[in-house]
């Protein structure tokens, strides 16, 4: 079955500076985003989810901007995870883009996965539901 990538926009109220410390600092991830992390180095991270790890390697580090994650596992050759940071020009709310991929037919359960994350971040960075 062929994967296919999906981006989401997320508005937050957080600072893009809280926001990109929830993205990238260990302590943080395991708040909102996985059950467990290890860090190698500078750029390798073992996520967990239901004790299942995923590897990862920490590609792009834009401060405040931009965190790229490229998956290590070969079912998942080229994929990857992005989170990508604004704000709205007018607004001026924090907007969280996510790039991620998953099967054609589990699209709308990875969008509602992703929903969930997400109202689970906003609560961790004090965005209320």
């Amino acid at each position: 079955m062929k994967r296919q990538k999906i981006t989401l926009e997320f508005m937050l109220k957080a600072s893009p500076t809280l926001l990109y410390q929830f993205l990238t600092s260990p302590s943080e991830l395991v708040r909102w985003f996985c059950d467990g992390i290890e860090v190698t180095g500078e750029t390798l991270y073992i996520f967990s989810w239901s004790g299942y790890p995923e590897a990862a390697r920490l590609s792009e580090d834009i401060e405040e901007e931009l965190v790229h994650f490229d998956w290590l596992d070969e079912d998942r050759e080229g994929e990857y995870l992005q989170f990508k940071i604004y704000q709205a020009p007018i607004t001026s709310e924090t907007i969280l883009e996510i790039t991620d991929f998953c099967d054609e037919d589990e699209l709308d359960e990875q969008k509602a996965l992703w929903d969930a994350q997400i109202k689970v971040l906003k609560k961790e960075t004090g965005g209320g539901n």
